[in-house]
């Protein structure tokens, strides 16, 4: 037995510091774990008492008649590091700590919580700050939850593992409300050495589980995530995400406009997408999803069948699968023949989906037939039936009639049930028929369902990109003509330009490079040039040097010093702009794909993909970026209008990610905007560009 088998399968408990009075919070786990009948040996700990409800009770840890499995300690921060040495002296396998006043309370905290791990040793710690654990399937509670006052606990094939104790409760009452069971429930809280990544992999193999479940507040270790999301996937457990905190990005990203559309929560998106991983958006779809996702079915496709004999509930529901990408196509002549012939003389529309066939609310033979048929139809790929409040005179019966349906298809079958009615959706749940109250719920459930039958992204080889010497980079804001150059030099086109630094050069310069041209303040440390009057476009030799002055000055009013050198170069005209940008996070460098210029955090239009674990992106995942742009049919000959050259974007995404992929974990952030795509054929170019790097890290990680 493992440790965290150990602490999920105990075969014994010590309760450090139980109360004899059972109503106490402290009291608490020992009147549960014999309520809810655990059969091995359960040890209370406290001094001041020889018997706590029937079971000897011992003065400390040290006195205890073995090494427990588990001990579960309720005492007090400072206490709770001497109780947790002492079992670890005895060679207890884990501690469950729900003491608070760790990190979450600040530097003396984290001194405390610094001090619990130096405690533990060897053994295994679950919290500090947790409310416990659930093992449903064994009904072993390890928490002092007043949720567990229930006289029953349900068990299912859903394990739930959240870092926030406070939904532990929650979660409980409301899967069993709901007739959903669950395997385990698990409290992660502060994680000084358990964490949520070490329970999916021991969940992986855990054989009453089907579906895992996670409620998120960070990633605290993104590699072994990553890990143990893509061993989830292989061995077929779906990962379930509900991911709390839709923060923006912090302070060291507002240094551009990448890392304003990059907000932490983006790349947190982009990183559940590329690993499978399922995010739902609502509390009430983290238990709905992974209750469907239990039955194994997946989704072929998104046509739907509406079966009703309420016409207004119907439209909800086709109203919310056609605002999520969902089709609900009339029958085809075959099943509409087949339908028709159930209902006799009664007059009905057939031409229309939700199809409503009026016996079939009333009567479960007619409401089995209907189901079958739309199972059995190549029309549907799933079939969501309505259960009207005719159906809630015979509950059982209408449940029935859906049940005996499933196993003719693989198909998925919903039932939404439209008037209140709670006890009919437990009986549904209950009868593994995934049953919801609302039209949004079916919707989510049914793209999770999609969602679990996509491959993942190709893994196609990454093309070879020549990439310029880095060795010699500064750390910190790099100004935008050496960055230019160094995309020159990743294969990344470029405007003409030089750098100037008085009228006369500027004029010189203009001459050279050749009207149009493009004057820029050429500053690493101003990044929103536009925004202090550090642009000027449409110039020729005549004109720059007064608009040189003129810029000086403005530049000057907005920062406080005058500007030492500016850029001259030629202006790019005829191109679609986007931004193509870098953002360092915590999850990995994410690469940023948007609308771009000025607008570019107003209209918000971008795809984000996150680096791989080594080298840049491949040309398809560029292309997949691309396409994911509302935008793309601008790109792609929207309404007659000239296609652009996405062969050109592609390859300078993959070129410019491969770039990023090379400077590794020295990128705080890069992008390019505007990056002007010129009509098919003629490329692109980058006609601004902006590197920062991160000022602690030295050479020795410019290779990532």
């Amino acid at each position: 037995m493992n440790q965290i088998d150990a602490l999920l399968n105990p075969r014994s408990i010590a309760v450090i510091g139980a109360s004899a009075d059972p109503k106490k919070t402290s009291g608490l786990p020992v009147s549960y774990l014999i309520k809810h009948g655990f059969e091995g040996a359960i040890y209370p700990v406290n001094p001041k008492a020889e018997e706590i409800q029937g079971l000897t009770c011992y003065p400390n840890v040290e006195a205890l008649p073995e090494a427990p499995d588990v001990g579960l300690v309720l005492l007090n921060a400072r206490r709770s590091i001497d109780a947790v040495r002492g079992l670890a002296q005895l060679g207890c396998k884990a501690a469950v700590v729900l003491a608070s006043g760790y990190a979450e309370a600040g530097e003396e905290g984290q001194n405390l919580q610094a001090q619990l791990k130096e405690a533990a040793g060897s053994m295994r710690i679950l919290g500090p700050n947790t409310i416990g654990l659930v093992n449903l399937t064994a009904g072993i509670p390890l928490s002092a939850s007043g949720a567990l006052e229930v006289s029953e606990l349900p068990a299912g094939s859903v394990a739930v593992v959240s870092q926030s104790g406070g939904i532990l409760g929650a979660l409980l009452s409301r899967a069993a409300g709901r007739g959903i069971g669950l395997s385990s429930l698990i409290s992660t809280s502060n994680e000084v050495d358990l964490e949520v990544s070490d329970f999916v992999e021991y969940l992986i193999d855990d054989p009453n589980t089907k579906v895992i479940a996670l409620y998120l507040e960070s990633i605290r270790h993104p590699a072994r995530f990553r890990e143990v999301a893509i061993r989830a996937r292989e061995a077929g457990k779906p990962l379930v995400v509900f991911k709390i905190g839709r923060s923006e990005a912090g302070a060291s990203a507002a240094s551009s406009h990448t890392g304003a559309l990059a907000g932490e929560d983006r790349v947190y998106d982009a990183f559940f997408r590329e690993l499978g991983v399922i995010r739902v958006n609502t509390f009430d779809e983290f238990l709905d999803v992974p209750a469907v996702l239990v039955a194994g079915r997946q989704l072929a496709g998104r046509r739907v069948a509406v079966l009703t004999s309420t016409g207004g509930a119907g439209t909800l529901i086709a109203d919310s699968l056609g605002i999520n990408g969902f089709e609900t196509p009339p029958p085809d002549q075959a099943t509409a023949e087949k339908l028709r012939a159930l209902q006799g003389d009664t007059p009905t529309a057939l031409d229309r989906n939700p199809i409503d066939v009026t016996l079939a609310g009333l009567q479960p033979d007619l409401l089995r037939q209907a189901i079958r048929i739309l199972l059995e139809s190549d029309s549907y790929d799933a079939l969501i039936v309505i259960i009207g409040s005719s159906g809630l005179a015979m509950p059982d019966l209408v449940v029935g009639a859906i049940s005996d349906s499933l196993g003719a298809s693989d198909k998925p079958v919903l039932a939404y049930v439209s008037p209140y009615a709670p006890n009919t959706l437990q009986r549904l749940n209950r009868a593994a028929i995934p049953g919801f109250s609302s039209p949004e719920s079916c919707s989510a459930v049914l793209e999770a369902l999609y969602l679990t039958g996509q491959p993942l992204s190709a893994g196609a080889s990454q093309p070879s990109v020549q990439l310029p010497d880095l060795s010699g980079l500064p750390q910190g804001a790099i100004d935008e003509a050496a960055a230019k150059q160094l995309f020159s030099q990743a294969g990344i086109a470029v405007p003409a330009s030089r750098v100037v630094r008085t009228r006369e050069e500027a004029e010189r310069a203009a001459s050279e490079v050749g009207a149009p041209v493009v004057l820029k303040v050429l500053d690493a440390n101003l990044l929103h040039k536009s925004d202090i009057g550090g642009v000027a476009l449409h110039l020729n030799a005549d004109t720059i040097g007064d608009r040189l002055e003129q810029m000086a000055h403005q530049v000057e009013s907005h920062v406080g010093r005058r500007a030492d050198a500016y850029l001259v170069e030629a202006m790019v005209a005829g191109g679609h702009e986007l931004i193509l940008g870098a953002n360092r996070d915590a999850l990995g460098t994410a690469i940023l794909l948007g609308a771009g210029g000025v607008t570019a955090e107003l209209f918000k239009d971008t795809a984000i993909r996150l680096l791989p674990v080594q080298g840049g992106l491949t040309l398809e995942q560029a292309r997949e970026m691309m396409q994911q742009l509302t935008t793309w049919p601008l790109l792609d000959g929207y309404r007659g209008a000239a296609r652009r050259d996405t062969e050109a974007l592609a390859q300078a995404i993959v070129n410019f990610s491969a770039l990023m992929a090379e400077l590794g974990e020295r990128v705080v952030t890069s992008e390019i905007n505007p990056l002007f795509v010129m009509p098919e054929g003629q490329g692109v170019v980058a006609a601004d560009a902006v590197l920062v790097l991160d000022e602690g890290r030295g050479e020795e990680n410019a290779h990532g």
